[in-house]
């Protein structure tokens, strides 16, 4: 089940789970390419890790850039930002075309697993 939660100014100010989430796993989900594949489209400080994508910005000092309420309105929705992106929402049910029956009314990624991905994201200063 979704979470309520406001986006203001392309922001998320409250975490979606109501708690702070863990930059550990937080960093699994962002390698993971069933999760967050961050890496298909965004170069990351994770140079063990080979092919980074080159579409998206660099994530390298993201951290110091947005605020946690940034990062977390990019990854739940990028298009309220900009509606241009290729970026996909992880965290939206409905507005999308053609979803296959197993995944209708489903997350990318759970909202515990946005706030991890939120925490991760966070420490790249």
């Amino acid at each position: 089940k979704m979470v309520k939660f406001v986006m203001k100014d392309g922001a998320i100010a409250k975490s979606l789970t109501g708690k702070s989430g863990n930059a550990a796993k937080g960093r699994k989900v962002a390698i993971n390419r069933k999760k967050g594949n961050c890496l298909a489209c965004h170069k990351m400080p994770i140079p063990e890790q080979s092919f980074h994508g080159e579409v998206g910005p660099n994530l390298a000092g993201v951290g110091g850039r947005l605020s946690a309420g940034e990062v977390r309105g990019r990854i739940v929705n990028p298009k309220m930002v900009n509606p241009d992106t290729i970026m996909p929402a992880f965290y939206r049910t409905a507005g999308f075309n053609r979803v296959m029956k197993k995944f209708k009314g489903k997350t990318l990624l759970s909202a515990s697993e946005v706030e991890d991905l939120v925490a991760y994201t966070m420490t790249l200063k």
